[in-house]
């Protein structure tokens, strides 16, 4: 069996009963982590191990992207100066109509590799452009090909109706697509690419369509995840008759909720809903405020996101720290508001935004037993971090130079089920620069065939 030993290193296990570990080993053993202590001595048993010098070095659990519309990689930058009400516009009615199942793909495989690269294991990729099975499929193979561990969340596109057609907010998700799915490519529910769904809810969908997608999500086992938020709600009492319904619980994720009521946070945090917040895209698009301390206060922590590489950058370290720093600036401005001055400590330390995109994305996929921290047992998702660069010395706090000052430069090595994908800071990805090119080609074809229809940004 594959055996891999990291000694030597800082440890931030993110698990209570281990802790962090300023010199610590991280032993390996096929696709599972079997010991994280202070020194692991292999006796005798070490000549078939590689022995990885963690001298100078951050060991750290796979990040967890809870959020990407993956499909929009070929698109980088192109949404950065629309509102919600214009992507809605120029995306969803323009742009994702001339997709062909070969953009789906490149975007899908590439973004992936970029997430990989920057330290992300697990991607929540929220697929709601795939008008038709091949496009869904080639996401799906993006994934895969990819060698990423996702959770590919089937979703459904949103274009103008044509005359005689109803309204995306009419149409139920597609039971016989989803049921295609769970018997083909993504059969295995503890695979390294799993289905959940990307369901309209009931602020997009009509209260027939939203009752159909929460009890196929159910019946099937589903995490059923919806947008909540940008404009009135298709269904104003939606969620009323969804709880009344008993649908609503454990399974079921919000993506945004920036404007949710108080009254109906208190019932999902009470019920157990899961919360992603996507903070940056948020507050470029005209969202609000993302909820991080309204969920804090209320004993919940959130799990974070990119959303749009097609507005920002796919880093998910600096999601965390704009999640981090905005909440921590509303609560000062709170304090200042109350008391007049500056509050005497922070409201939020730092690791909780560590937590935040290991733990809790963890939580939300329900695999908390299986990713998320650095446990024995659990699968060997993890990232090294050269602390040894220019930006990052001299380390006084590991977790504060984890979460406030890594980035790319420093990602050195990241492992998925105890394979490398990245190595000596380079991403072990096949033909790259060919689809690279791809990407670029696909990216291209896109903004001229949508701008040729006049639908320019």
């Amino acid at each position: 069996m594959r055996r891999t030993l990291i000694k030597s290193a800082v440890i931030i296990s993110m698990d209570d009963a281990i802790g962090d570990l300023p010199d610590g080993d991280v032993l390996i053993e096929g696709s599972r982590i079997v010991d994280v202590r202070r020194s692991i001595d292999l006796g005798g048993g070490g000549a078939e191990t590689e022995i990885v010098d963690g001298t100078g070095r951050i060991v750290i659990p796979g990040l967890i992207n809870a959020h990407m519309h993956t499909w929009q990689t070929g698109l980088r930058g192109y949404a950065a100066n629309w509102t919600l009400l214009e992507y809605f516009r120029r995306m969803h009615a323009g742009l994702a109509t001339v997709f062909r199942p070969e953009d789906i793909h490149i975007a899908t495989l590439a973004g992936a590799l970029n997430q990989i690269n920057q330290g992300t294991t697990t991607l929540v990729d929220w697929c709601h452009n795939n008008p038709t099975p091949d496009h869904t499929d080639a996401a799906v193979h993006g994934l895969i090909e990819s060698g990423i561990r996702a959770a590919f969340f089937h979703g459904s596109p949103k274009p103008e109706p044509k005359p005689g057609e109803p309204h995306f907010s009419e149409i139920p998700h597609p039971r016989r697509e989803v049921e295609r799915l769970l018997a083909g490519p993504l059969a295995d529910r503890d695979g390294l690419v799993t289905l959940g769904l990307a369901i309209l809810g009931p602020h997009y969908s009509t209260l027939d369509v939203a009752m159909h997608d929460f009890r196929l999500a159910r019946e099937l086992k589903l995490i059923a995840s919806m947008h909540q938020g940008g404009g009135p709600a298709k269904t104003p009492d939606g969620w009323k008759k969804l709880i009344e319904a008993g649908l609503v619980g454990t399974g079921v994720n919000i993506v945004h909720g920036n404007d949710l009521p108080d009254d109906l946070l208190d019932q999902m945090v009470d019920l157990g809903v899961s919360f992603s917040v996507t903070p940056e895209n948020e507050m470029v698009q005209g969202h609000g405020f993302p909820i991080t301390g309204r969920l804090l206060k209320r004993g919940v922590r959130p799990t974070i996101g990119i959303d749009l590489e097609s507005v920002l950058a796919g880093d998910l370290f600096a999601a965390a720290r704009v999640a981090l720093s905005m909440q921590r600036a509303l609560d000062n401005a709170e304090s200042r508001k109350a008391s007049g001055t500056i509050p005497a400590t922070t409201t939020i330390p730092v690791r909780e935004a560590l937590r935040w995109i290991t733990m809790e994305g963890a939580r939300m996929l329900g695999r908390e037993d299986q990713i998320g921290s650095l446990t024995p047992g659990k699968l060997a998702d993890l990232v090294i971090i050269d602390a040894s660069h220019l930006n990052l010395v001299p380390v006084h706090d590991p977790v504060s130079t984890v979460v406030m000052q890594t980035s790319l430069a420093n990602i050195e090595a990241v492992m998925i089920g105890g394979v490398w994908k990245k190595r000596n800071g380079r991403l072990l990805a096949d033909d790259l620069e060919a689809n690279k090119e791809l990407l670029v080609q696909s990216g291209r074809r896109l903004v001229h065939d949508i701008e040729r229809q006049g639908h320019a940004a």
